[in-house]
Parts: structure tokens; C-alpha cells; sequence
């Protein structure tokens, strides 16, 4: 900008210094001159004296933005790296695609049990062993719904033909075949030894299976298909969504009261609700998705009653999890884009999309340690997403903590 100075100054730079009152006012002439100002009043550096003061009265504009707290868009950015596509993809041959069942299902033990057709079929994710565990004996009939124990090492099986089995997956041999529904099982939910299904005819049975009897309780909420049925980790709550567009939230079992009656009945979702999922880290907080007719994701506070927020995916919502690595929820799709959803909590922000499947995401399943979601889809295809993997410090001070949880529980015992 001031190359004619600078060519001056240089050739200048081996000539005898000259600080006379005449040499000083014949430069600040050159400089008036060359540039309209005093180069001694615009210098920005100087190499050498006291620093200059500031003429009274002198006021710096700049001085209130850079006082002030950093900008959101000069602070770090904190956002994790998520891969796009899947860590594996496994070939879920002759799965149902059927929006109203439930097929998979991921145990703490980290075995993932999948229905195909007539079939169930276990995947051990640490040794990779795959076994058979069970089949149908008529071509005909279809397994509709599986679910684990809390503990991992029995599992539910609802049927086409109305039962519930229940498998011990160590011995690989059915413990009992226990029948009251009177049409398919699509749904199935543990609490303890409460085993809770879903029928197409809209009842809920609650199974104490531990006695002959295992019918205790019977509710009747919805008027069309069970689709999804889930406890709060607490016990204290059971969420159930239904082809009649209903939300109804169930108290646990209390004595022998035969008299049941929802706590909270939600009429706001406009299609089928087979999205039920709720809050691990705040257990009265659930989250339901609505079918293609409706497409929104809700969050309840099941105390009061209140929706706390909804948001429009534009797509059939098929399943929604909570992770228990970060405040945030994944969802799978339907029509239109058959993706997966990542979402911030509780501002519903979109965090990532997972795209990848080719036709509608039916089920989803998470790993024991909250880092993978396995995604069941109409492709006949089975992803493993490595989308809530933890930083490696935080990972070990997550362990840490469970692990003085785990001690402190055992010396109250």
C-alpha cells in the first residue's frame, strides 16, 4: 500500500543518521507529500521508545468486543465425530416387514436375538457366534415380538399363534409356553419377573412368570393393535402406544387390585405409535413417534401430563432410543428416506442423519455399553451404527462411577 515510502526508507537506510530540525521537517513534508498524513502519527509498531499515550479524550471503539465473553461462533466447537455408515451389515434374510412388530432386541449380556419369519435367531456380538434358538413348527405362523431380561439370560417370544414363550438362551430350551391372548403378540416389555404383552386385539396381559397362574392383570386402553409397550427403568410406569393413535401410560402393579386404569391417556399423535421410549436419566420423561399420518417425535413429563416438546421429522417414525452416553435420542424412518436421526435433548436440534438402508427402518436396539445402535430393516438388512461411541476419559470415568455405584448397592444389601 505505501511502496513508494518503503522504496524511500530503504534506500535511505546506509546514509548517516541526520536528526536536525530541517532533515525531520523535510521527511514529514515527503510523507505529507506522498500520503496526505505524518508517517510518524500513523506508525502502528515502533521498534524503539516509551509507548505513546493516548490523546485526551481518545475513546476505543474496540475495546467493548473484545471485552467482552467469547462469541458462540468463536468458541470451540465441542461436536463428536460420528461415522456415516454403518460399522457392519448383516443379512437379515426373510424378516418381517411389518411396521406393527417388534424383532429385535440387544441383551446385557450383548446378544442380539433377531426374529426372521418363522425363527429366532442369536447373535453374539463379542465372539460372533450365531445360533438358532428357536423355530415355529407350522411354515404358517411367525415369531411377532422378542424381549430380554433384564439380566440377559431368558427370553420372551410373542407369536402369530397368540403365545408366550419363554426361552432359557444358556440351555437353549423353553422354560413355558404361556397362553391368553387370543390374537398375535407384537409387544413385549420385562419389569422384574413381570412379563408384559401387547396383543392385535388391544388388550395388555401382565405375566407373573414365576407362578402356574401367570395371568395377573389385564388392561384394556386401546381399541386397535398393541405396537409398542415399554416399563421406565424405575418400574414405576408402562408406556404403551397403539394403532388407535393412543399413548397410554400404566401404573405398576400394586397388591392384588384387579382394577386398572391408565394414568395418562395422550391423544396428540395423528398416526399408529409403535415409538415408545423412555428417559434413562429421567424416568418420567418418555418419548413416542407417531406413523406416516403423523411423523412427529414427543416428549412427555408423565407426572403432569405436559408435552414438553414435538417436533415434525417429515417421516414415518418407526423407533425411537435414548442414548445413555449423551442427552440425546436416535430415531429410525420409514417413508420417506428410511434414515436414522440423531437428536439433541431437550432442544430436538438434529445432530446427524445415518443413511444407508433402502427401505423402511422397522426396529431399534442398543448395545449394553450405549455405544452401538443396530437398525432392522424392510431391506432384509441389519446395521450396526457406531454413533454414541464415548471419549476415552470419559468412558473410564463412566465405568469408575458404576462401578462405586455397584459396590455402594452391595454393602446396603
Amino acid at each position: 500500500m505505501q511502496m513508494d515510502v518503503a522504496s524511500f526508507l530503504l534506500s535511505k537506510e546506509n546514509e548517516p543518521v541526520d536528526n536536525s530540525p530541517s532533515k525531520k521537517e523535510q521527511q514529514k513534508a515527503w510523507a505529507m507529500n506522498l500520503n496526505g498524513y505524518d508517517m510518524e502519527e500513523a506508525k502502528i509498531l515502533r521498534l524503539g521508545g516509551k509507548p505513546q499515550n493516548a490523546p485526551e479524550g481518545y475513546q476505543n471503539n474496540l475495546k467493548v468486543l473484545y471485552s467482552q465473553k467469547t462469541t458462540p461462533g468463536s468458541c470451540k466447537k465441542t461436536g463428536r465425530y460420528i461415522p456415516s455408515m454403518p460399522d457392519r451389515v448383516l443379512d437379515a434374510p426373510d424378516i418381517r416387514n411389518d411396521y406393527y412388530l417388534n424383532l429385535i432386541d440387544w441383551s446385557s449380556q450383548n446378544v442380539l436375538a433377531v426374529a426372521l419369519h418363522d425363527s429366532v435367531y442369536l447373535w453374539n456380538h463379542t465372539s460372533g457366534d450365531i445360533i438358532l434358538l428357536m423355530q415355529m413348527e407350522q411354515p404358517v405362523d411367525y415369531i411377532s415380538s422378542v424381549s430380554w431380561i433384564k439380566e440377559g439370560n431368558y427370553l420372551a417370544v410373542g407369536t402369530s399363534t397368540a403365545e408366550v414363550q419363554l426361552w432359557d438362551v444358556q440351555q437353549q430350551k423353553r422354560l413355558r409356553n404361556m397362553v391368553s391372548h387370543s390374537s398375535r403378540v407384537g409387544a413385549l416389555s420385562w419389569n422384574s419377573h413381570i412379563l408384559s404383552s401387547g396383543s392385535r386385539t388391544g388388550l395388555i396381559h401382565h405375566h407373573d412368570v414365576r407362578i402356574a397362574q401367570h395371568h395377573v392383570v389385564t388392561l384394556s386402553g386401546h381399541t386397535q393393535e398393541v405396537c409398542g409397550l415399554k416399563w421406565s427403568p424405575d418400574g414405576r410406569y408402562l408406556a404403551s402406544g397403539g394403532n388407535d393413535n393412543l399413548v397410554n401410560v400404566w401404573p405398576s402393579i400394586q397388591g392384588d387390585s384387579a382394577e386398572y386404569t391408565a394414568v395418562q391417556t395422550f391423544t396428540q399423535h395423528q398416526g399408529a405409535v409403535k415409538a415408545v421410549a423412555w428417559c434413562p436419566w429421567q424416568t418420567n420423561v418418555l418419548a413416542t413417534g407417531g406413523g406416516t399420518s403423523d411423523r412427529h417425535i414427543r416428549i412427555w413429563n408423565v407426572c403432569s401430563g405436559t408435552c414438553l416438546n414435538a417436533v415434525d421429522t417429515h417421516s414415518q417414525v418407526c423407533s425411537v432410543l435414548w442414548s445413555t452416553n449423551y442427552k440425546e435420542l436416535i430415531s429410525g424412518h420409514g417413508f420417506a428416506q428410511n434414515q436414522l436421526v440423531i437428536w439433541k435433548y431437550p432442544t430436538m436440534t438434529r445432530v446427524s442423519e445415518l443413511k444407508g438402508h433402502t427401505s423402511r427402518v422397522l426396529n431399534l436396539a442398543l448395545s449394553p455399553d450405549g455405544s452401538t445402535v443396530a437398525s432392522a430393516a424392510g431391506d432384509e438388512t441389519l446395521r450396526l451404527w457406531k454413533c454414541f461411541e464415548m471419549d476415552p476419559v470419559a468412558k473410564k470415568e463412566k465405568e469408575k462411577a458404576r462401578t462405586s455405584k455397584s459396590l455402594i448397592h452391595q454393602s446396603i444389601r
